[in-house]
């Protein structure tokens, strides 16, 4: 195993971390996580020198910490740093972090966590913690030892990124960063941003939530086939971000044995800068052939908002997009009741066409949201 600085910390952590949220379960049902399994599966990568253990409040329904702290009390707690993270959506007074942080150390088994997070910042939440003095209570949480090192998970802009990195002297934090998002949210400028500043940068979603190695189109698997060295899509997706000086971890959510023993694998020799030019270049071309299956050439610039229908187009565009791109549409469409709720609903779409007069790319929307709602409710 590898293993990298973790940042200014003084401690050195593997390079693969392993993520509780993806563990196998029982019935099809997320609560029931298969305890045994994800025994035998966190004893192995102890065993192999993975330090890392991620989890958080809300995983498996709240259910994995419990089982990750019961595994841990199994002989390996004082073998691994243990990350969890705080549901900050549930947070609207001091208090309430207090408290909190207190009911995740009992699930835990454990009188601390290494690497305590706030889970999913955004611009949106950061004005609510702020005014509950999450400042004071990470420092007081440091001061009687309930937590090590304070970071924070991040979704939203890079300008965001940087405000919160500039608020606090973080420890660390944890960005999605893979071969397809180098520019989407934090992406490389923060992970550099962060990297300088002394933080450790821990990489979620390096396979973009196995996207990257499901279901691979057919265009995108003939390009890694002309490479010379022979690797799977999980493999060259992994190498790609371990290739980056500043990543001190890559989590990985691993839900079988073999995924454990081939990401361990790759975790041996997959060094900072070890990528040759072809291999980068190889990168440059499964970009282009993924971005070759967009389906509508919206440009998100919002212009079409607000829908009078409460309709967000460039929302559901992209998500329509991105389904074309990893071959995934029959997974949107099963989650399209969700789907509604945070974009609304395209049966609801009035046909006015004020979204046709403001779209400078004069996409026919009406008629491209009439086919996305024919596609996603399709009876198979």
């Amino acid at each position: 195993m590898q293993y990298r600085k973790f940042g200014r910390s003084g401690v050195e952590v593997s390079g693969l971390g392993f993520g509780m949220m993806r563990l196998p379960i029982l019935d099809g049902d997320s609560a029931k996580i298969h305890e045994e399994k994800t025994a035998e599966m966190v004893h192995y990568a102890v065993g192999q020198g993975v330090n890392y253990i991620d989890t958080a409040y809300s995983y498996h329904r709240e259910q994995s910490e419990i089982v990750v702290g019961k595994v841990l009390k199994q002989g390996l707690r004082e073998r691994v740093y243990l990350a969890t993270k705080c549901p900050v959506w549930q947070v609207k007074s001091r208090a309430d972090f207090d408290s909190l942080l207190d009911t995740q150390l009992k699930k835990l088994q454990s009188d601390h966590i290494d690497m305590y997070l706030l889970h999913g910042l955004n611009k949106d939440r950061w004005p609510t913690l702020v005014d509950a003095d999450v400042f004071g209570f990470l420092d007081k949480a440091k001061l009687d030892r309930r937590i090590r090192f304070a970071g924070y998970s991040f979704h939203d802009d890079v300008a965001t990124f940087k405000t919160i990195v500039e608020s606090y002297g973080w420890d660390f934090c944890q960005i999605q960063f893979n071969y397809m998002d180098e520019h989407f949210q934090a992406g490389v400028e923060g992970l550099r941003y962060a990297s300088r500043k002394g933080m450790a940068v821990v990489v979620m979603e390096p396979l973009r939530g196995g996207r990257l190695v499901k279901n691979v189109p057919p265009a995108v698997q003939a390009v890694w086939d002309t490479a010379s060295v022979k690797r799977s899509p999980a493999e060259w997706g992994l190498r790609w971000v371990w290739n980056h000086p500043e990543v001190s971890v890559v989590l990985s959510g691993m839900g079988a044995m073999e995924q454990v023993k081939e990401n361990i694998r790759t975790a041996q020799t997959a060094f900072p800068n070890s990528l040759t030019a072809e291999e980068l270049t190889l990168f440059d071309k499964v970009r282009e052939a993924y971005r070759s299956r967009v389906k509508i050439p919206c440009t998100k610039c919002e212009y079409c908002q607000p829908c009078p229908q409460g309709i967000k187009i460039p929302d559901l565009f992209e998500y329509y997009n991105n389904a074309h791109m990893y071959n995934s549409v029959a997974d949107l469409a099963r989650h399209y009741d969700r789907l509604k709720s945070e974009a609304g609903d395209i049966a609801s779409c009035a046909g006015c066409g004020s979204c046709e007069e403001k779209c400078p790319q004069n996409l026919p929307v009406r008629q491209l949201l009439k086919e996305l709602h024919a596609e996603l409710t399709r009876k198979t």
